[in-house]
């Protein structure tokens, strides 16, 4: 019995070293890195990707966004126009914001003013704009993956968005491999 309980711990002991080896590839395979996949289009959301993504880069973290779905609204140029689109691309063009500046809040959006008063609050205390955070972002280099599938599916064009230096167009695929490398990934 004596014997068996020996041949047992001794197996215990060798998965045991396997599992740790295993657990320090996986952490070893991981980058000082952040993705975050930013699919809101409210502004207190982009806000706070655009907050801690600053907060990050800062401290020598690289930042990956990745903007999908109503949060491409942030990312168009209220001075670009695209031609050639459908009439379903047209309406998405109508209906959603132009540009970061336009977007509403989640909540207490109150008829527009509630996004007025966070500005002027924001002001007030000293806090960047949105169009500043994209200035520090893009001098801290935090790179903003466009959603190529949310693009075509709302009917916006490159042509449209932002010019900013960091910016690529991807699909997901590319967000889950940046997001498989970085030791946090988050959700917004």
């Amino acid at each position: 019995m004596e014997e068996s309980g020996e041949i047992s711990m001794e197996k215990l002991l060798a998965e045991l070293e396997t599992l740790k080896a295993q657990t320090s590839r996986m952490e070893n395979s991981r980058k000082d890195q952040l993705s975050i996949a930013i699919v809101s289009g409210d502004m207190d959301k982009i806000l706070a990707g655009m907050i801690i993504s600053l907060a990050a880069a800062a401290m020598d973290t690289q930042v990956k966004l990745f903007f999908s779905f109503w949060a491409l609204a942030a990312l168009r140029d209220p001075k670009k126009k695209a031609k050639g689109k459908d009439f379903i691309s047209k309406m998405f063009g109508f209906m959603l914001p132009k540009g970061r500046n336009k977007l509403k809040l989640s909540r207490l959006n109150m008829c527009g003013m509630g996004p007025v008063m966070i500005k002027s609050l924001m002001k007030k205390q000293g806090v960047m704009s949105l169009d500043e955070m994209f200035k520090e972002a893009a001098e801290l280099g935090i790179e903003i993956t466009v959603c190529e599938m949310s693009m075509h599916l709302m009917g916006f064009k490159k042509e449209e968005m932002i010019d900013y230096p960091n910016l690529r167009f991807a699909g997901a695929t590319t967000f889950v491999a940046d997001a498989g490398e970085s030791s946090m990934q988050w959700f917004i």
